[in-house]
């Protein structure tokens, strides 16, 4: 089950919105991933598979609405989501690998993209893409990139995408920093953030430690 974090169940600063899905198959599959032998396609597949199942946890408070339906048996009022699907935000280009996974779970869900790099010497992201559904206003939105490290890639989209008034944004990662949380919070409180796992610290260059390395770079193969 999905959890708030606190200082009761992870050692790091009470973050009141953040939620750490912590189910076991999640974590194994992370811990599969962290490794540094696992191959690209096999990362690219635990990706996706974690990807789905964390799309299970965040969307649990969907709205729903009684609709009729006929089974072969009989008629009923059966539940089904309420009003416009949600649309997925892919922060590119590692945001990806979540994306492909989740629209397995929900393929009828609108897409969108913006692309960000980060300055390796500052560490500021430069946007270089943005396109979204013209009706993004409408739906509630899930933004998503692997890993939250500084923060400064998130806090730059989220500014952006916010820009276009969804209903709601939350954001799913699968690596997150205490330093990306403290500092996406900062920015934007009104945001939950949802992880796999909150890891120690970032090193000298920006990347979390223990970490998978650059998600990326393992996900297409371009060490």
């Amino acid at each position: 089950m999905p959890r708030p974090c606190n200082t009761t169940n992870h050692p790091h600063t009470p973050m009141p919105s953040v939620t750490l899905i912590d189910h076991p198959l999640i974590q194994h599959k992370l811990t599969l991933m962290r490794q540094k032998d696992t191959s690209t396609a096999k990362f690219r597949q635990l990706l996706e598979e974690i990807s789905m199942l964390l799309a299970y946890e965040v969307t649990r408070d969907l709205p729903l609405e009684k609709v009729a339906i006929e089974t072969p048996m009989t008629t009923m009022d059966a539940p089904m989501l309420s009003g416009k699907k949600v649309v997925l935000i892919s922060i590119m280009r590692a945001g990806q690998g979540i994306l492909d996974g989740m629209l397995e779970l929900m393929p009828s869900a609108r897409v969108g993209h913006i692309g960000l790099y980060r300055n390796p010497k500052t560490y500021v992201p430069v946007e270089y893409y943005f396109k979204v559904p013209a009706d993004v206003a409408e739906r509630d939105m899930l933004v998503v990139d692997p890993m939250l490290a500084t923060g400064n890639s998130a806090v730059a989209a989220v500014y952006r995408l916010k820009e276009t008034q969804p209903q709601s944004i939350k954001f799913v990662c699968l690596l997150a920093a205490p330093e990306g949380i403290a500092h996406f919070h900062a920015e934007h409180p009104d945001v939950p953030i949802f992880t796999a796992a909150i890891d120690e610290r970032l090193d000298e260059h920006g990347y979390i430690l223990p970490g998978l390395g650059d998600a990326g770079d393992r996900m297409f193969g371009t060490k």
